[in-house]
């Protein structure tokens, strides 16, 4: 198994808690992690006579005030102010939506969060916010998810990206750098960096951190510094495969910006797709903890396993694995029966596709492979099967045993480090769940 580079934060602990849980009485101690997964963004759901959070699907808002409903607009076009009256129209904001924003923000430990219709739309929002103050460079260290680079590469929103090593992120640093961005674990090959110690070489820029491989309950990026947490909600967040959305946790200050880009380019998250990703969040740290631990034993049974080369799995843990075959990526593919072919992440079914072709195909196939995307490495997304019923559909699309290929040494392919990933995801198996 291949060891990523950087030194990832540690495994989880059961206690761990959402530190911006609002105490009501000004003592109340903050709340566990899977606490606040359930209970973020309802709690005034007893007072309204509700269990389940309400869908509020109106398009606009009924005001006979037209003067103070010009005096909010005025606000939020000025500064992209939310006060607390009531809604005015759906691409300003939505209650449903609030209510996922406000949970998320709680989950990552930021002061606010700002949904859109899918994570591309939610990145393309903050290169137009760093762009508007005419802070158009970029700093990003590969691998990043294929459409990701992509928007970057191809300046489609008029940024410019410097390409780095993590160690280069400093000196490439310019006076119009407005953002650097990173993603940890990465997408495909599960590398790891050192958030905090990214964060300070950013100095006063901005760090964006994609957190959708690792979500809360494995990582806090803003408990390292980064100013921007990134997530495609339509992975773990929303976790059945049935929602389509994006997400940014961040301070106050740049949510104003943020808010104010959604609103003017339209790129909202439908009410119905806010219900669904807040359902999702209450089972977010079980379905994380459960398919991290099957993703941790497929790990260890894909490195003894002469049919593969090499193994990807983050010391960090997670639900995700990857691995590079011996034989034809393609095979695997269309071999596998219970596992599905196709692309995305997160949910509650196992997932397998091949990067180069798909995730990653739009980008510089030299680029693919200096990032470490090689054509032969498949990307697997566990979800909640039984891991015996996994391994046999895996097994069998892997193909043949090779009688003239020995195994690979322990030692010869197991880092230091991956070995404390499997490790970590073991005692994952075994913490309650926060």
């Amino acid at each position: 198994m291949e060891a990523n580079t950087g030194t990832a934060p540690h495994a989880p602990s059961a206690d761990r808690t959402a530190p911006h849980t609002p105490a009501a009485d000004g003592t109340t101690p903050p709340r566990a992690l899977a606490t606040e997964a359930v209970h973020a963004g309802r709690d005034d759901l007893a007072e309204m006579g509700l269990h389940a959070p309400p869908i509020d699907l109106s398009t606009t808002y009924p005001s006979r005030d037209s003067r103070a409903e010009a005096a909010r607009i005025d606000a939020f076009a000025a500064e992209g102010v939310v006060d607390d009256g009531p809604p005015v129209y759906a691409r300003l904001g939505n209650p449903t939506v609030a209510r996922f924003e406000t949970a998320l923000a709680r989950l990552e430990g930021t002061e606010s969060a700002v949904a859109f219709a899918s994570g591309m739309a939610a990145l393309t929002a903050v290169l137009l916010v760093r762009g508007s103050a005419r802070l158009r460079h970029v700093v990003a260290v590969r691998p990043l998810y294929g459409c990701s680079d992509h928007l970057l590469t191809a300046g489609l929103v008029g940024t410019e990206v410097t390409w780095v090593d993590p160690a280069g992120i400093a000196d490439a640093i310019r006076p119009d750098t407005g953002l650097v961005m990173v993603e940890s674990p990465a997408n495909p090959t599960l590398a790891e960096l050192d958030l905090a110690e990214v964060a300070r070489a950013c100095g006063t820029v901005p760090l964006l951190a994609d957190n959708t491989f690792a979500t809360p309950v494995l990582q806090r990026p803003a408990e390292s510094g980064a100013r921007l947490v990134l997530h495609s909600a339509t992975k773990y967040l929303g976790g059945h495969g049935d929602v389509l959305g994006g997400v940014v946790a961040c301070d106050e200050e740049l949510a104003r910006g943020l808010r104010q880009v959604r609103f003017a380019t339209g790129g909202v998250l439908h009410p119905l797709a806010g219900y669904l990703l807040l359902r999702g969040l209450a089972t977010l740290p079980v379905r994380v903890r459960a398919a991290s631990a099957t993703a941790a034993e497929l790990a260890r049974r894909l490195t003894a396993d002469p049919r593969v080369d090499h193994v990807h799995y983050p010391r960090l843990g997670g639900a995700m694995v990857a691995f590079e075959v011996r034989g034809d990526p393609h095979e695997v593919i269309a071999g596998v029966r219970l596992i599905t072919p196709a692309v995305s992440l997160g949910s509650v079914d196992s997932l397998i596709q091949h990067p180069a072709s798909i995730s990653h195909r739009v980008v510089d196939a030299a680029d693919r492979r200096s990032a470490g995307v090689s054509d032969r490495l498949l990307r697997m997304s566990c979800g909640l099967e039984d891991v015996e019923d996994l391994w046999r559909d895996l097994d069998r699309a892997l193909g043949p045993v090779p009688v003239t290929i020995p195994a690979p040494a322990a030692t010869g392919t197991v880092g230091a480090t991956a070995t404390e990933g499997l490790r970590g995801a073991a005692r994952g198996r075994t913490a309650a769940a926060r």
